[in-house]
């Protein structure tokens, strides 16, 4: 295979601002991001897709390639990580660049491994699968989920309404870590929910999503108490 890891790292965030280059334990978040695709060793090339100079600039100070400024709609909503895949894959071929493999890192998720994306990929070339993304348990289950109106609470679910979390259905969420794709069958798609869909399991804090100034907290948190290395 010959592979592509891309890192979306958009400008603008309403909720935290430039929220990509943020420093986390003293580097910016997206350079999290490209050292573990570099020590992972099955990263092939390394990019960053971004519309902004300044998410530019320190990708560049950081030895990140950025080949292309993508058109600024694509760092705005409804813009999503999908359609920010589809124009980098086109943008490099366009530039004479073919690839068969794409891995997406958010630089959101700063606590994945090295190993981590070895895994990933080795599962997906184990299953001979075309779309395989990482996932975690939910902290509280959703089955225990209540819904309310008028005032009033009434279970999602009826049927597990009372139940102990153990005698619930274990149940997952994507945390944006890390996709691999197939990048033939994510075109056709258009999305990288495709079915077979793989999953790569990973546990807590490996899985913190950074999207709010308490997340950068609680991962600053995480990194002070020696949680992660």
């Amino acid at each position: 295979m010959t592979t592509l890891t891309l890192i979306p790292a958009k400008g603008g965030s309403t909720r935290l601002p430039h929220k990509n280059i943020l420093p986390l334990g003293g580097k910016p978040l997206l350079a999290w991001a490209a050292d573990a695709a570099r020590q992972s060793g099955v990263c092939g090339r390394i990019i960053v897709s971004t519309e902004d100079e300044a998410v530019t600039s320190v990708a560049q100070q950081y030895g990140i390639e950025v080949p292309f400024i993508r058109p600024a709609e694509l760092g705005r909503d409804p813009a999503g990580v999908v359609q920010v895949a589809l124009h980098a894959i086109q943008a490099l071929r366009e530039q004479g660049d073919e690839y068969t493999r794409l891995i997406i890192l958010l630089p959101t998720s700063p606590f994945r491994t090295a190993d981590d994306i070895r895994q990933a990929c080795a599962l997906f070339e184990q299953q001979q699968a075309q779309f395989l993304m990482s996932v975690s348990p939910f902290d509280h289950t959703p089955f225990a989920a209540m819904k309310l109106e008028d005032g009033a609470v009434s279970p999602w679910f009826p049927d597990y309404f009372g139940r102990k979390s153990q005698e619930m259905p274990a149940a997952y969420r994507p945390n944006g870590a890390i996709h691999v794709l197939d990048v033939a069958a994510f075109e056709v798609a258009r999305s990288y929910f495709g079915q077979p869909l793989y999953a790569y399991q990973m546990p807590w804090p490996r899985s913190l999503d950074i999207d709010t100034p308490a997340d950068l907290a609680m991962a600053e948190a995480v990194l002070a108490a020696g949680l992660v290395r």
